[in-house]
């Protein structure tokens, strides 16, 4: 099973489109993994319409027509992995521990908001994934974002597309 995993599009504030490279991307993914701050519902309705599978949360910035749609938490299984996408998760620093308490019943947390790429494990083995931000780099050198494989019960094949400046 093969994911794409994206996060805080902004649209159409950072940008005024998602990047061609991972709209190519989505025919290939088996399952679309959106971590909030879509901003606008017709972000949602894109990836909607071009989607096997959309998993989504809403963030901090996505306004009551998002919220209306999505949830705060989503859980998912996925080839034998329990995923859960959230948006907010708090501060780097304590990060694992408090994400493995907060989600004890986890294989993998995909989360947001810094919009800063983020791969780790917590004790425990929750692995803890963001995929940066696809139209708003921040302070990070590239626009970023997610694919990963499932399969049988493993996560493989985690890779950071860099996306070139826009």
């Amino acid at each position: 099973m093969r994911l794409l995993i994206t996060s805080d599009t902004h649209l159409p504030l950072r940008a005024k489109r998602l990047p061609d490279r991972l709209l190519g991307d989505l025919p290939r993914a088996d399952v679309v993994i959106h971590a909030g701050d879509w901003v606008d519902e017709a972000t949602l309705d894109l990836l909607e319409s071009r989607s096997h599978r959309l998993i989504g949360v809403y963030g901090n910035n996505d306004g009551p027509g998002l919220r209306a749609r999505l949830p705060e938490v989503a859980r998912a299984d996925l080839g034998g992995l329990r995923f859960g996408v959230v948006h907010e998760t708090g501060a780097a620093q304590g990060r694992e521990a408090r994400c493995a308490a907060r989600f004890p019943d986890l294989d993998v947390l995909v989360f947001g908001h810094s919009h800063i790429p983020w791969d780790t494990t917590a004790p425990g083995g929750l692995r803890l994934l963001n995929p940066g931000s696809p139209t708003d780099r921040r302070r990070q050198p590239h626009c970023t974002y997610l694919t990963a494989t499932v399969a049988d019960g493993t996560l493989t094949d985690v890779t950071l597309h860099r996306l070139p400046p826009r």
